[in-house]
């Protein structure tokens, strides 16, 4: 994947108190506060957001755990039986320790830490990885949510060399979802995708991303499609999952078993 540049977002604090951190994210992220750009990295009371600039571009994208798409599928999601807890074998006294190696907004991650799994997740766009910490960090002290993040630990860099070097406990599964072109028509994958797609580009290196996957993970490899996308360099998985939308192609190495959990 193309590097993409961050020379055309500025931060900015949406309110006086927040100016101090605002100052400080620019620094670590060698940002402009001012002057012209594409796009806002705006701090405010509801947190860590960014702004498409451009003329007619949708609302601003955030990640967050508390209220939006995650709080609703924490509440009315359907727990284990979701077709991404069965993908990567969630049952009875199983709950396997996951990677997810793609984490974007964290979504995800935060289903399967909410069925009880702890995970790694790594981002290596530095402005995602900014968006998904600030979520992350507000959602610590909810009394509901915090248990949850706190099952979810995030690491910023580049995801195959993170694996081809992993020294840690080694992953039971490891999940990918790879970019691609959006699943599904509503407003909000809209919104994101358009500025993913700008910020972030494609997983032109999904195959090495699988391949490294593969080679690190214990037990399985998840790997998140699109319901008639090609499977991922060509190589066909164990078995795959399919919805309305979505597929998932599962690479099986080794049974999770209670043993195991």
């Amino acid at each position: 994947m193309s590097s993409p540049s961050l020379s055309s977002i500025r931060v900015e604090a949406l309110t006086p108190e927040f100016s101090a951190r605002a100052e400080a994210l620019a620094a670590r992220l060698g940002l402009p506060l001012s002057g012209e750009a594409g796009f806002a990295l705006q701090l405010g009371p509801q947190g860590l957001q960014l702004l498409d600039l451009a003329p007619g571009a949708p609302g601003a994208v955030r990640a967050d755990f508390l209220e939006g798409a995650s709080a609703h599928r924490r509440l009315f999601g359907g727990g284990s039986g979701q077709m991404i807890a069965k993908a990567v074998g969630l049952k009875p006294g199983v709950r396997p320790r996951v990677l997810d190696a793609t984490a974007g907004l964290g979504r995800d991650a935060f289903v399967l830490a909410q069925l009880g799994c702890t995970l790694d997740l790594i981002e290596r766009q530095p402005i995602v990885a900014e968006l998904l910490a600030n979520a992350l960090s507000r959602a610590q002290d909810d009394p509901e949510v915090g248990p949850i993040v706190a099952r979810m630990h995030l690491r910023v860099g580049d995801a195959i060399a993170l694996m081809r070097a992993w020294t840690d406990a080694v992953p039971e599964v490891i999940y990918l979802d790879p970019m691609f072109p959006e699943r599904d028509k509503s407003a909000l994958v809209k919104k994101e995708m358009r500025l993913f797609k700008t910020l972030v580009g494609g997983d032109d290196d999904a195959p090495e991303l699988l391949e490294a996957a593969l080679a690190l993970a214990s037990h399985r490899v998840v790997v998140k499609r699109p319901r008639k996308a090609p499977v991922v360099a060509g190589r066909p998985p164990s078995h795959a999952l399919e919805g309305k939308s979505s597929r998932y192609d599962i690479y099986a190495l080794k049974a999770l078993s209670r043993a195991e959990d």
